[in-house]
């Protein structure tokens, strides 16, 4: 591809582009545009977007977004004439998941929510970039009664910022803020989606969240043991239907924040079952008391997201698994610490 070529598609960050929503999103943007993908691997691998380095309209930069970067100082982005032409887009889904009770994650996760996000919406300011935030449901809180609460986007949440998660919690709520300031102060195009529980290949192995601990035991036919009461209820959305989310979002003119993620709940025994079922497993199934790094998240309220996007998830549960659970067979599973996320 020529350089005439390159400069004629637009410029578009993603921060966490290495990770497992990231790359995806990665997949799906590479058609549209020259993707800079910016990650410090604490949460992503090379392997998600190893398919993706030989493209000339793909470049990766290894950075940790607690420093701001200097887009136009990497010899790799020279092709894309950042001086000239800028950033058209910005997808800010950088931030360490899971592992909080590590003291380096949890300080790494705090300053990225903070720091981090102010690094990426001062690119935004910079280059007049439309800007999109990835949130979580984890703003919500702790549902007062714990399961099957509807949440909505103008719920105000339950949180307790100085709690085992509060680097993550907290930590989104604050970034949130800080985009809303921005857009107020800078008059930046800027929006918030609020991520609900979200599956699919490349999910990281060593994060032991429920759906890949689960799946790497299956597939071992090792003892699946779920961290909550067998009539707990969740709802987990295929990464296929978030891509397309983000994608209309950021396409739209909402601020949001929006809620994006699956309505359809099912019990953590159900999803247990299911994954047996579907790795073949012979593994037994056990239910133990919760992690004090669990987190009971609600259901999402889709209203806005049908009505101002048009998006709804498709993909059922079994087929997301199935799919989810051929990926990882291929890849390494063994020598998982159960940290009982």
């Amino acid at each position: 591809m020529a350089v005439s070529e390159l400069i004629q598609k637009k410029n578009i960050l993603v921060t966490g582009g290495a990770g497992f929503i990231g790359s995806h999103l990665c997949d799906a943007l590479i058609k549209e545009g020259n993707i800079i993908c910016l990650d410090n691997f604490i949460s992503g691998n090379i392997e998600n977007i190893q398919h993706l380095l030989h493209l000339p309209n793909f470049e990766f930069v290894k950075h940790d977004l607690i420093e701001p970067p200097d887009l136009e100082a990497y010899p790799g982005l020279k092709k894309f004439k950042i001086p000239f032409h800028g950033i058209q887009e910005i997808y800010h889904l950088a931030c360490p998941t899971s592992n909080y009770e590590k003291l380096e994650h949890q300080i790494a996760t705090v300053l990225t929510n903070g720091l981090g996000t102010k690094n990426a919406l001062d690119l935004a300011v910079k280059y007049h970039a439309r800007f999109l935030f990835s949130s979580c449901s984890a703003v919500y809180g702790w549902p007062i009664d714990k399961e099957g609460k509807v949440y909505k986007e103008d719920y105000w949440g339950f949180v307790d910022h100085l709690g085992n998660r509060g680097c993550y919690d907290e930590g989104k709520r604050y970034a949130e803020t800080l985009v809303k300031i921005y857009r107020e102060e800078y008059n930046i195009d800027a929006r918030i989606m609020r991520l609900f529980q979200t599956y699919g290949p490349r999910m990281n192995l060593k994060d032991n969240r429920m759906i890949p601990r689960l799946i790497s035991k299956a597939i071992m036919n090792q003892p699946m043991v779920v961290y909550a009461e067998p009539t707990a209820k969740t709802a987990i959305c295929y990464i296929t239907d978030v891509i397309e989310a983000i994608l209309k979002i950021m396409k739209s003119e909402i601020a949001g924040p929006i809620n994006i993620g699956s309505t359809t709940t099912i019990t953590l025994k159900e999803i247990a079952e299911k994954i047996r079922e579907l790795a073949g497993s012979k593994s037994e199934i056990s239910f133990e008391k919760d992690s004090p790094y669990a987190h009971y998240r609600g259901i999402p309220d889709i209203s806005l997201a049908k009505n101002k996007i048009g998006w709804f998830p498709v993909v059922p549960i079994e087929e997301g698994l199935k799919y989810t659970i051929d990926d990882m067979k291929g890849s390494k599973v063994i020598g998982l610490e159960d940290i009982k996320l």
